[in-house]
């Protein structure tokens, strides 16, 4: 940056900063303006099913590819698609399917049963839903689970997840530009697993619904269920459970459906009131239909629980009774590849990476679409020494459901081959994680982007001391230490432009250094223009 005025190192404020910060802010009241006029412009459009008019500017390709895009991701990050049974994922989508036909909003729709012991489900915007192998488990019949489904069917046809987004991209547009306004500087944190694009499915699937949705939801899922045949008394008598429950605060439950479907008996009230009004006929309930078709579930239910038991010794670090336990859940079934995969990370933290590998092979055996197979695998060969097939892994993991620890472990496997702009690529993406790996991986990013862009850590003013001897004010905003270090000084008169560059040995992380050119001017006589920056470190350590 280029400056004329006399310096002054103790009080030294650059004429730049108050017009930087100005324009800042101007271009934040821009921002807002901007987000403001696209908002009006959307218009108002109607709900497909609620029929209110309500501002909208997601279209519904964008809102259908939003689910299309982050189902898989979202899945993945839930404990992967429940594969043991795969009667019960056909069952479950069979009777979505069956309520979906009544829904007066078209859209396509699909159901999973993912392999999750916590009792939720959820919806994406464009009728991608899931339910977790713990909600089933808690359901009595076939009209319970059309109600559950109904339910989440109606969040995603009513834009209940789309309406999120837009209030969402409106917030984070007056977030933005408060941070825009306060400083140029700094990256997001998020979630310390879930990296990149995907961190948009973790959200969307963990969002609270309000009042309004939730009554909404319930209000039209009760009119499609019995239009499907349900008996919608079945939805009531489920809330009344979910109410008793919500009183015991279970952590499962309070985990999962209710974190982001909190039960009340206004809710309750509501879907009595709601099917009175509309006058919905009594259906069927269809219970033995579905004891017989949750039947395998139920029986292997004790097995789940062993893995939960184990679960709760290996952060005690009793390895050996957990393997123990798990030993005997895959006796009991043995096509659980859940199993197999906990089976692997107890061995990987005894650091006994060849059974480690056999197990995560044995998991991927049975599903080869779940990214945590692949990441043991992946981390296991690694640690072997089999650097190559350790990076087929990981990218397959990370094709699945990116994650700091793989984009982490990419990053050094790039490093090890000499490749310096994949490894930045792999820390980059890690680095937005929050914890002690994002810390890793800034500071990997940091060490090898010093050398890259050192201007970029090196703050440099420079200005005429008392003397009129160009100086240079340079500071290292880093927490490593520096060496290495080339100041290029640039002078401006009359457009010829001259250039000398100083060494500098070491600066210290967050040390400010007095650097002089030794080239000394007479502002009465000269009109000179002066520059400054570095163009050259190397990162010293911390």
């Amino acid at each position: 940056m280029l400056e004329a005025s006399r310096f002054k190192p103790h009080n030294y404020q650059p004429r730049f900063a108050a017009g930087n910060t100005m324009r800042l802010h101007k271009f934040a009241h821009t921002l807002l303006a901007i987000t403001f006029i696209i908002g009006l412009s959307a218009g108002c459009a109607v709900n497909p099913v609620t029929g209110k008019n309500e501002l909208s500017w997601i279209s519904e390709t964008n809102e259908i590819d939003m689910g299309r895009k982050n189902y898989s991701p979202a899945q993945q990050s839930q404990g992967g698609r429940y594969l043991a049974d795969p009667e019960i994922n056909r069952y479950v989508n069979q009777v979505g399917q069956r309520v979906a036909e009544h829904v007066a909003r078209d859209l396509p729709y699909e159901f999973v049963v993912l392999n999750n012991s916590v009792p939720n489900a959820w919806a994406l915007p464009g009728g991608k839903i899931a339910i977790n192998r713990g909600l089933l488990l808690e359901l009595h019949s076939e009209a319970e689970l059309a109600a559950v489904l109904s339910h989440e069917i109606v969040h995603s046809a009513a834009k209940h997840g789309a309406n999120a987004i837009q209030r969402n991209s409106i917030i984070q547009g007056l977030v933005l530009a408060t941070a825009l306004g306060a400083s140029q500087s700094g990256y997001a944190e998020y979630s310390d697993y879930i990296v990149g694009g995907a961190q948009l499915g973790a959200q969307l699937i963990g969002q609270k619904y309000g009042r309004d949705a939730e009554l909404e939801a319930d209000y039209y899922g009760l009119k499609y269920m019995s239009l499907a045949g349900y008996d919608p008394v079945a939805a009531v008598s489920l809330q009344q459970t979910f109410v008793r429950l919500s009183g015991k605060q279970q952590s499962s439950w309070v985990s999962g459906l209710f974190a982001s479907h909190p039960p009340s008996i206004d809710r309750v009230n509501a879907n009595k009131t709601t099917i009175e009004a509309l006058n919905l006929p009594t259906g069927k309930t269809y219970a033995n239909q579905y004891k017989t078709k949750m039947a395998y579930l139920r029986a292997s239910k004790p097995a789940y629980d062993k893995l939960e038991k184990a679960n709760t010794l290996s952060a005690k670090k009793n390895f050996k009774e957990a393997i123990k336990l798990v030993t005997q859940a895959l006796d009991q079934v043995p096509e659980e590849p859940k199993f197999y995969g906990f089976l692997g990370n107890l061995y990987y933290q005894q650091k006994r990476y060849s059974d480690a590998n056999q197990a995560f092979t044995n998991a991927l055996a049975l599903d080869e679409n779940y990214f945590e197979y692949y990441l043991g695998r992946g981390l296991s060969r690694n640690k072997q020494g089999n650097s190559v097939k350790a990076r087929i892994d990981l990218e397959r993991s990370n094709q699945l459901l990116p994650t700091a620890i793989a984009n982490h472990t990419l990053g050094q496997l790039s490093l090890q081959t000499g490749n310096r702009a994949a490894a930045k690529n792999y820390f980059q993406i890690a680095m937005t994680a929050t914890g002690n790996l994002g810390n890793q991986a800034t500071q990997a990013f940091i060490q090898l982007d010093i050398t890259d862009n050192p201007a970029k850590y090196v703050v440099t003013r420079v200005g005429l001391n008392a003397a009129g001897i160009l100086i240079a004010e340079i500071t290292n905003t880093t927490a490593n230490n520096l060496t290495d270090l080339k100041l290029e000084f640039s002078v401006i008169i009359n457009q010829q432009i001259s250039k000398k560059h100083i060494q500098v040995a070491n600066l210290s992380a967050k040390q400010t250094l007095l650097v002089s050119s030794k080239w000394q001017f007479d502002l009465a006589e000269q009109s000179p223009q002066f520059g400054g920056r570095i163009v050259h470190a190397e990162p010293g350590g911390r």
